[in-house]
């Protein structure tokens, strides 16, 4: 499989949320935002291309009989990881996140790339299976976020500054003044609504493009 053959199943062919439908309970719990979405994004992003590395670099030696629990094992320590940098670095977007950082350890769509893609390749074409799987959930989390967030707020990129710092307080974009919002957005029923949607979306551009 050629590098841009990668990058395509990641972003687009074989999107995890969109095709696969793995890990959506934090892609539909988390993504009433679009910060929270890029946020949770991007720690995934980041658990799929150091677990992916990880993984293809002691592929070899790993005993056919451990090689899930050691796959878990892996992954738990990088989501450990993440989640002190975030604790100490993103304090109150941790506290926004809560339990869906640890949670990132279960996602399928990241074991399920350990299994399928890191374990029978090697480290390079693992590194950029994990980003480009990493970027095609993101952009999922991130699109789900901004619907959300403009149906039910007026606005997108509201608390931005718990991403990106102080100089982020005025980022936010007041579409709809004196909106009262769709209640149904902000809760995860209105994400299933948001993300069949989407589904619906990536299917019908298939079927035109044959």
């Amino acid at each position: 499989m050629t590098y841009q053959q990668i990058v395509k199943n990641g972003l687009w062919t074989n999107n995890q949320a969109l095709v696969a439908l793995l890990g959506l309970c934090p892609l539909l719990a988390v993504s009433n935002t679009t910060i929270n979405g890029l946020a949770l994004g991007m720690a995934t992003t980041l658990t799929l291309i150091l677990s992916n590395g990880c993984i293809s670099l002691v592929r070899n030696t790993i005993l056919p009989e451990i090689r899930l629990p050691l796959f878990v094992l892996i992954i738990a320590g990088i989501v450990t990881m993440i989640e002190l940098l975030m604790h100490a670095y993103f304090y109150q977007l941790y506290k926004t996140l809560g339990i869906f950082i640890p949670l990132i350890v279960t996602n399928c769509a990241i074991i399920g790339r350990a299994e399928v893609f890191a374990s029978k390749n090697k480290f390079l074409p693992s590194l950029v299976d994990g980003l480009a799987m990493g970027l095609g959930f993101s952009f999922v989390l991130v699109v789900l976020g901004g619907m959300r967030e403009f149906l039910s707020l007026g606005s997108l990129l509201s608390q931005a500054n718990l991403l990106f710092g102080e100089q982020a307080k005025n980022w936010q974009f007041i579409i709809l003044d004196d909106y009262s919002g769709l209640l149904l957005a902000a809760f995860p029923a209105g994400s299933f609504i948001a993300l069949g949607l989407l589904i619906a979306l990536k299917n019908s551009l298939e079927v035109d493009a044959k």
